[in-house]
């Protein structure tokens, strides 16, 4: 018996990710409108309930809500962010024009990640045409300025009143993409701290050795960063089991200072864009940039950009019921799992201080293309992963 080939081209699931991705809601200039309307589309011919919460000017939230059996106990919430980022490099396929190609879906936001919205939408619409009923209320979130760091989004939602009224239990967001059968689950994500060093000291004629030099300020802090930098790296290579979500990542992102080649400056300031794992303690590491920029001499300060808290990971063991029902579910269907810390930031991080939540998106057999040329998604591992989200409510939305 010869296996049937399935034409995606013609599901209509894939055909609502085409018209989804067609949607642009692009950083710089993002423009939410567009796709508030599409989605709201999207619920009402499901027959769901869609709100819109405006969290900051010009980023709305909308949740599309399925009422659960028993709506009082702690809700399930599936989120994902409408922006994507800016398209740059060259790309074969538009990157707005969805166009199908020997079996992948091209386009800005193919894996990260109105795939999920999409998916999110349909495996609902599927449990409710299948005549499914769960216990808890199934809660959708799509969410602004995840690219820009989220904190005009969802950093602000989670302080509302609309937010705690959705009495969150357990929550979904966006993973990353496994070129393995493995579909990754992360529980926790690094902390971002961006560090800007300024340098302060004599300004002078370039031909002289002045004292108190601006240039060997910056100098000593760069290296001491950078040492450390090389030792997070050799663990990576003396250690097969770490992967880059594990360790701490340093890098320099900024160098800026002078005007003239023959003048020495005043000051120069360098930023780092630094990565903090999940073991590490932020006072004492705090603690060691402040002794190195000591160490550098005087007018050597600290300035954070970005300074964010730890947040514990989330268990993923016997205490937490949504985890082992998810890891069950996913089991069900033979699907291997390897669980992972977050290399990046999403916005699980401000979901995760309030409630249980596990990053994870439903494709594998592709290598991850965030942020890349040419983004795109096997057809077959999109309409796959609507099965598995429907397997996963079904299972943690009937969490006892």
């Amino acid at each position: 018996m010869t296996s049937v080939e399935i034409d995606y081209t013609k599901h209509a699931a894939v055909i609502n990710l085409q018209n989804y991705l067609r949607v642009k809601c692009v950083h710089p200039d993002v423009n939410y409108d567009e796709s508030i309307s599409f989605l709201t589309a999207q619920a009402t011919a499901i027959g769901l309930l869609a709100k819109t919460h405006l969290v900051s000017p010009k980023n709305p939230v909308l949740v599309v809500t399925w009422e659960g059996l028993q709506p009082e106990l702690p809700t399930i919430l599936l989120n994902s962010h409408m922006d994507t980022v800016p398209v740059e490099g060259t790309w074969r396929h538009s990157p707005f024009a969805a166009e199908i190609e020997d079996g992948m879906i091209y386009g800005r936001g193919a894996q990260d990640m109105k795939s999920a919205s999409i998916q999110h939408l349909e495996a609902v619409r599927g449990l409710i045409a299948k005549g499914k009923r769960l216990k808890r209320t199934v809660h959708l979130s799509f969410v602004p300025d995840e690219e820009k760091g989220g904190e005009q989004g969802m950093r602000e939602f989670v302080k509302t009143e609309a937010y705690h009224r959705l009495n969150v239990g357990f929550a979904l967001d966006e993973g990353l993409s496994n070129a393995g059968e493995e579909y990754l689950v992360f529980n926790g994500e690094k902390t971002k701290w961006q560090i800007k060093i300024v340098c302060t000291g004599t300004a002078g004629h370039g031909s002289m050795l002045l004292p108190d030099n601006s240039g060997e300020k910056v100098r000593h802090v760069i290296n001491r960063f950078m040492e450390l930098r090389d030792k997070y790296r050799q663990q990576l290579v003396d250690d097969w089991s770490l992967t880059i979500g594990d360790i701490t990542t340093i890098n320099l992102t900024k160098l800026e200072g002078g005007t003239l080649t023959n003048i020495a400056p005043e000051k120069f300031t360098a930023t780092f864009d630094v990565r903090l794992a999940t073991t590490v303690n932020h006072e004492l590491f705090e603690k060691m940039i402040n002794r190195w920029c000591k160490e550098a001499g005087s007018g050597v300060t600290v300035e954070f950009e970005s300074k964010e808290p730890h947040v514990a990971p989330t268990r993923i063991d016997e205490s937490n019921a949504y985890w082992i029902a998810m890891k069950r579910a996913m089991e069900s269907m033979s699907i291997p799992i390897i669980q992972r810390t977050m290399p990046a930031t999403t916005d699980a991080r401000f979901l995760r201080a309030h409630c249980p939540a596990l990053n994870f998106s439903p494709m594998r057999r592709v290598p991850p293309m965030p942020h890349q040329s040419d983004e795109h998604l096997p057809l077959q591992v999109f309409v796959e992963g609507i099965q598995v989200y429907e397997n996963i409510l079904l299972a943690v939305a009937n969490v006892k």
